[in-house]
Parts: C-alpha cells; structure tokens; sequence
C-alpha cells in the first residue's frame, strides 16, 4: 500500500524520466509532470503538469499542490545551470541564496539543497526506484560474457579510484584498462567520457575482437541516494563498446538499470559483459553468480 496518493515527476531529460511517467500510467497511479525549461525530454511535453524554469521553485511547489501531488520523485539528467545568471521571482527570494550557497560546495551539496527546498514544501521524497522497484541493480552477472581475470582487476582499480574522486564529489565513473587509468568522469557525464576514451589509441583501450578495460559506476559515498544515483542503459553500452571496453561494473543496490532485459541482450551481441558487484563494490570481486 502506498503511503502517497500522486507523484510528481520533476523531469530531466533522458529515459529514465519517460519510463517512470509509463509505469505509472500502466499501473494507474496518478502523476504530476513538472518539467524544465529547456531540460525536460520532448516525449513528455504532452503529459499531465506544467513547466517551469530550473529557479522557479515556488512556482513549482505551488503547481503540484495545487494538483493534488504529495510525492516527489527526481528523475533524469539536468544540466547545471549558469550560476552567475541565476534568477528567480518574488517568491523564491529566500530560496536562491541557499542553493547559490550549496552550488559553491559541490554538486553533492547543490542536490541537498534542492531536496530540502521541496521536503520543506510538505513532499514525501522518494528514490526512483521506491516507485518502479525493478530499476535497482541486483547482484550477479548479467547476460552470458563472463569478466576475466584482467578485467576483475580493472573492477577493483577502478571501482577504489571511484570511491576516491566520489568523496571529492567529482563523479561517478572511471575507465581502467589493463591497470592503466583511462579516463575519469567530471562535469561532463558518461557518455561523453566514453566518448573521450573511444578518441584513445586502440591499444591502451582495446578494440572489439579483442576487447580490454573496464567502466565502473558507484555511488558517491556520501550522495544523497534518493536522487542522481548511478544509471546505464543502451547509450552507456553503446558507449562502452564503441570505446573497446570489455564490459560494465556498477554496485547492486547503488545503480539503476535501465530496461535492464534489453541491455542484457544488447551486451550479449556487443560481446561486453555487466555485473553488479556487492556493496562496497569491486574491493573482492570473488565468485559472480548469476542476476536473477
């Protein structure tokens, strides 16, 4: 039994976004799209809710209240917004120097912040995957190709250096090929750090038929897990593969998979492997068994 009666789906862009707002509708529960200026992915724009830019927060509070909304979900990727051009109405004037404060501090920082605003506003803040369960990565190995001993010790690597800069609050992701760290993920996201590392000599990164190097995803230790968790999908793979990895690691219970059926047939085809490693992630690979 749920303890909220309407979602509202703060929207970025992406499919992470466009699947909750569908899972929804199939299961009849009733949601709310608050959409971004600028942001929000153009398949949602003909749903139920109302869009507003990034600052206007109380605007956006009163809109969802005013429709019913007692649930808040943060989904999708938003983009951070040009800080010294910050601007909001009347009524957010309290608000934007709080999250200009905790915009210096870090991302980390920055997110909390946002939260706050909207549990202040009397919202139940819920994780994605508190409203589509299956979304969560569970343990194991996923699809058919099995790591090898050198990519367990790529994992281990880079899932430590990972750790590391995500203390930092720098990012999330690490590329690490036979020992050699590859790339490290900032402001620009994973798929353009995939990118970056596809631009690298073939033979620091590997190549397909011979495939070498590993992406792990973890959480940042101290992130607030209700919103930006780790996320792959189809894009994240196709990366990975164009770049010659030989697969994906990311932490069960700390990552979201998107249409994880799909990419399990996806990573069959490309010849790269996915596993979900137990928290804290890659420190003892050990023995993968099966996700279910």
């Amino acid at each position: 039994m749920r303890a909220w009666s309407k979602l509202g789906i703060i929207a970025g862009d992406g499919d992470l976004p466009v699947r909750l707002a569908e899972h929804c509708r199939a299961g009849g529960i009733p949601v709310h799209i608050s959409r971004i200026t600028g942001m929000s992915d153009a398949r949602l724009a003909s749903w139920p809710g109302r869009e507003f830019a990034i600052t206007a927060f109380a605007d956006r509070i009163a809109a969802m209240k005013a429709d019913g909304v007692d649930a808040i979900v943060f989904a999708g990727y938003v983009r951070r917004p040009d800080l010294a051009g910050l601007r909001g109405g009347i009524k957010d004037a309290l608000v934007l120097p709080r999250i200009l404060a905790a915009a210096g501090k870090g991302d980390d920082a920055l997110l909390r912040a946002v939260m706050d605003v909207f549990a202040a506003g009397g919202f139940t803040i819920l994780g994605a995957e508190d409203v589509l369960e299956d979304l969560i990565a569970t343990e194991g190995l996923y699809g058919r190709i099995q790591p090898d001993a050198a990519a367990l010790a790529d994992i281990d690597k880079a899932a430590s250096i990972a750790r590391h800069i995500g203390a930092l609050d720098i990012g999330q992701a690490v590329v690490v090929a036979n020992g050699l760290v590859l790339a490290v993920e900032a402001q620009e996201g994973t798929d353009r750090m995939l990118a970056r590392t596809a631009e690298l000599p073939a033979d620091l990164r590997g190549r397909p038929g011979a495939r070498a190097g590993v992406l792990v995803k973890v959480p940042k230790p101290q992130q607030e897990r209700r919103i930006d968790l780790p996320t792959i999908g189809l894009a994240t793979l196709e990366g990975a593969a164009r770049a010659g990895l030989a697969g994906i690691a990311i932490e069960a219970g700390g990552a979201l998979v998107m249409d994880r059926a799909g990419l399990v047939r996806a990573a069959d085809e490309a010849g790269l492997f996915l596993i979900a490693l137990p928290p804290p992630a890659a420190e003892a690979a050990g023995t993968l068994r099966s996700a279910p």
